[in-house]
């Protein structure tokens, strides 16, 4: 299967849904997205202001 990255609209989305408290499950099951997919997208972009979709697509795209 070939990998593929979170558009800008699932980045967002997940944004979104992490502040309203939403497990990182919950969030990967409904972009239809595996767990450990969804992990890593989440340590490779949260900082200490959390994750933030616009600069994780950056990074993405570099």
């Amino acid at each position: 299967m070939a990998y593929r990255h979170l558009s800008l609209e699932e980045r967002h989305y997940t944004e979104l849904q992490l502040k309203e408290g939403v497990s990182q499950n919950k969030i990967a099951k409904a972009l239809g997205r595996s767990q450990s997919t969804f992990s890593r997208e989440l340590g490779r972009n949260t900082g200490q202001r959390g994750y933030r979709h616009q600069q994780a697509h950056g990074k993405a795209k570099e």
